[in-house]
Parts: C-alpha cells; structure tokens; sequence
C-alpha cells in the first residue's frame, strides 16, 4: 500500500489519473458522439439550378461545409456529383434539426446593408473568421440576439463615405434580399392600429425600406376591389421581362394570382406572418420597419451620429428579438437558433449558382456496432502487440503493466476528446490505432533511456534526454498532420489528422511522462 500511494504521490502519474476520471465522468454525463459509418445519418440530395464547372463546385462544396459545420454539426460530409447535384450527410439528427438543416443549406447567403437607397456593406466585407455571436440578452420580457462580424479595413472605409451625414437614419441589413422581384401586398395585413399606422403609411415604409436604385423591390398594395386588382394587373403586364418573380399574399383574389402565372411570372404565395413586417417607433415622427421575413430584413439598426461623421470602424453587428407571442423558455431557444442559424449563413458566404435541396433520405450506419467492436479488437490487438515487443526485448515482466495502462489511458482520452468535442468517425479510429504503433518509438526510447544506461545518471537526467527525443518525433508528427487538418477538401482524412495530433501531444506532456515516472521509480529501488 505505501508502494503504490508513492507512485500516486508523482504529480505526473496522479495527473494522468485526474483526467481520465474527469473524461470518464463527462463521457457518462454527455455521451460521446459516433459518426455516420457507426450509428447512420440523414441524407440531403440538394440540386443545382444549372450544372457547374469543377471550381464553382469545389466553391459550393466548401461553402456548405462551412455552413453546415458552423451551425454545430459534429460531422458533416459534402460530396458534389457530377456538375449539377450535392449530397450533404449529416449525423443522426431529430426532425426539426433536419429542417433547420435545410433552412440554413437553402439560403443563398448574400448579404446587403442599404442606407438610403446605397450599399454600405456586403457579404464580400466581412472577415469571415471574425463572424460570432452572442448569449441572448433578456431585458423584462424581451429576449434578443446578436451576431457581430469584422469588415475589412477597405470596406470600413467605404461605409463612413457611404453613411457620412446619414445620422439617426436605418441600416438596412439584409440577408437574401430577393432580385427582379415584385410584391403584391393585401393593404387589409399591413396596418398597425397600436402604432398608428394606416395601409398607406405602411405601403410607404415597405417601398423606403426597398430602395436600391436599379434593385429597388416594388410593392403594390391590392384591395378587394376589382379597381384596385385592375390596376395590379396593368403593373405587372406592364413590367413582364423586367422582373421575374411575384411574390403575393395567399389571400388575395385567386385570378390576380392566375393571371400573373399566365404572364410566365414565378409565383410565389406567402402567408401573412411572411408578408407583415415588424414595425419599431423611434421618435413621435419617425418610425421604420424593423424586421421583414419576406425579404430577407433581420434588423435596421439606427445609424448613431457619431460613426456618420467620416470616422472609420471595422466592427459590427447584426442583431433582433424574439416575437413577442413565445414563453420565455421558447423566446430564448428561437434567439439562440437564430443567432446561430445568421451566423452560418454568413460564414458560408454567398453561393454562386441557386439551389433546392430535395427530401432527406434516412442513411443506415454502413458498418455499425459490428465495426465498433472490430475496431476495438485492433485497438487491443495493436496494445498487446507493443507490449509483448518491447517485454521479450527488455525481458522485464513489470513492464506489462505501465505499458498497457499508459496506452489504453492514453486512447481513452483521445476517444474522449473527440467524441465529446467532435465525432468518432471511421477515419478517427485509424488515427488512434495508428497512435498506438507511433507510441512504440516513444516507449522504446524512454525505456533504453532508464534500463540501458551505465554510471552515474539523474533520473531527471536519463527522462531529459529522453524526451528530448520524443518531443522532436512528437513536432514533427504535428507539422506533418497539421496540412490534412486544415484541408477544406480532403474532409473525410481530418479524423484521422485529429487523433494523430492529440494522441503526439498526449504523450509527450502527459502520457509518457507518466510511463516514464514509473518505471524509473520502479527500477531505480532495484
């Protein structure tokens, strides 16, 4: 008993211990996370609007990846076929996370920031590795989001000459703001009685809120009254070629939608929820619409008079509340969600050609419980093998023990890591059979290092030199990973990059320094 509270008394060895009972301890309380190849997934076809040269995929492919891992996927595979069709494989996921899926993968993602009928910023501006967000904020009853980015200086720049004069006047931020688009509003969904505004008021502030120069969006209020469709009609014969689509209220008289349909317009019905904006009053003469899902508003934010002035900033933010009609426990999940869903949308970046995902397709696990179990034979297999090498090399019994403890820890831990943070996928599992095998080096070395040398030598000595060693191996094996682990392309091989990586720099700081502390405590009593 005095033997072994000594080898615990070794910060080095009691280290190793302390973290395996906290991973083992998470891993119950959380779970890990196994990919695809292990427990299935969900597969989402998503179709092209037309086909693409191999660059603009490799684009697309990148930026839904981006996407899709940004929204907090744990894997994702994004596999272009052909020239005109992407398939994204996510993990098994619940229904409503599949649809959020497909809301965040359909999002063309561009954004525009319009200030009195100029473009102050877009999507092209930001620094997309600054892109973050938020904990909503709850103040009374009201729970809002914010997503905050950097812009490039050239574009901070651009904005003061663009806002210079326009104080206390709406950014207006929009994300997919629809093009060569008409709107025809019912006039009987548009008013606000608590805030005074009237249908035509309203009509105003939709069409100010749409200014744009040759991207102004048109809206047309229509009434239940023939002269009123009469004159909707005569607007739309009158602009075919110009404008494409029509987006209208599902509740207006069925043959203005027949008749824009006959004119080779796309239609598109919305609903009243898509169709009314959110209204704000920031002064007894000013009021300005806040947020508009029909195209794409998130917030209009009031240009405070101190950045209108010429003075430049790269920072800023996005940001919204929850709808009021929610309970708190929903208003603080939509806020989370939205935040969230923003900030991957914007991360991904504008896609280059339009595109439709079409209906998930459940993916069975390809390999399964049959695979884990596979896996961890070869693991185990891999572990006995070193153990038995380097046990007929030195001929020492003791030095069974501290190997297969010292090893299995140390692939407990990896295992740990990247299923708590990130997911067990099938490439995850070679790299940590292969972190067995370069473990054999290190072993060998520290080994050679106590057992081999004559004189008078430290033990702090005999280890430096050692793990002079080992941390050069360890260097080298990080740098010679670190390009797969960055690679955008080659995303089925990060998996292996990750435990490559943990599994050197385990060892050198934790793992063979605990092997190391005990066997030269062992045989230093010999």
């Amino acid at each position: 008993m005095s033997s072994l509270r000594g080898y615990l008394a070794d910060r080095r060895i009691l280290t190793l211990i302390v973290i395996v009972v906290i991973l083992a301890a998470l891993d119950a309380y959380f779970g890990v996370h196994l990919g695809i190849e292990f427990v299935g997934g969900t597969e989402i076809p998503v179709t092209l609007e037309h086909p693409v040269n191999v660059t603009t995929m490799s684009t697309l492919v990148s930026a839904l990846q981006q996407r899709v891992s940004t929204f907090g996927m744990k894997e994702v595979t994004v596999e272009g076929i052909g020239n005109s069709e992407i398939y994204v494989i996510v993990p098994k996921i619940s229904g409503s996370e599949i649809n959020a899926t497909i809301s965040i993968i359909e999002s063309q993602g561009k954004f525009d920031g319009i200030v009195n009928g100029k473009e102050a910023i877009n999507g092209t501006d930001i620094l997309h590795g600054s892109i973050g967000t938020l904990p909503p904020q709850v103040v009374n009853n009201t729970v809002s989001w914010t997503v905050t980015f950097y812009i490039t200086q050239s574009a901070a720049t651009s904005f003061a000459k663009v806002v210079y004069g326009q104080g206390n006047k709406p950014l207006y931020m929009f994300l997919d703001r629809p093009s060569s688009t008409i709107i025809l509003v019912n006039e009987s969904q548009i008013s606000n009685a608590s805030l005074s505004i009237s249908a035509s008021k309203a009509l105003s502030l939709m069409q100010s809120t749409l200014e744009w120069g040759n991207n102004t969006i048109p809206v047309v209020g229509v009434t239940d009254t023939n002269s009123s469709r009469s004159i909707a009609e005569s607007y739309l014969k009158s602009n075919v070629g110009k404008y494409r689509t029509v987006l209208i209220s599902s509740n207006l008289n069925r043959s203005l939608i027949s008749f824009a349909r006959g004119l080779n317009y796309t239609v598109k019905l919305e609903s009243a929820a898509n169709m009314t904006p959110t209204y704000t009053t920031l002064s007894a003469t000013q009021t300005v619409i806040e947020t508009w899902p029909l195209v794409g508003l998130l917030s209009s934010p009031v240009l405070n008079p101190s950045i209108t002035n010429g003075s430049i900033s790269q920072s800023y933010e996005i940001s919204g509340v929850a709808p009021a009609g929610l309970s708190s426990t929903q208003k603080l999940a939509y806020a989370t969600q939205q935040s969230k869903d923003i900030a991957s949308i914007l991360s991904g970046g504008a896609l280059p050609v339009p595109i439709v995902p079409s209906t998930p397709e459940v993916v069975p696990p390809t390999l399964g419980s049959r695979f884990l179990y596979i896996s961890a034979i070869a693991g185990l297999a891999a572990v006995l093998f070193v153990s038995l090498f380097i046990t007929l090399r030195y001929k020492k019994a003791f030095l069974v023990a501290p190997i297969l403890l010292t090893t299995f820890m140390e692939l407990f831990i990896i295992f740990s890591i990247i299923g708590l943070i990130g997911t067990i996928d099938l490439a995850a599992v070679a790299g940590m059979i292969a972190v067995v095998g370069t473990g054999v080096d290190a072993q060998i070395i520290i080994t050679d290092e106590v057992l081999m040398k004559k004189g008078d030598f430290s033990t702090k000595k005999v280890l430096g030199n050692a793990f002079y060693i080992v941390w050069v191996d360890a260097a080298l094996l990080v740098v010679a990973m670190l390009p797969l682990f960055f690679s955008t392309s080659m995303v089925d091989v990060i998996g292996f990059s990750e435990s490559t990586i943990i599994g050197a720099l385990l060892g050198v700081l934790i793992t063979r320094p605990a092997y190391g502390a005990i066997i030269s405590r062992h045989y230093n009593k010999q």
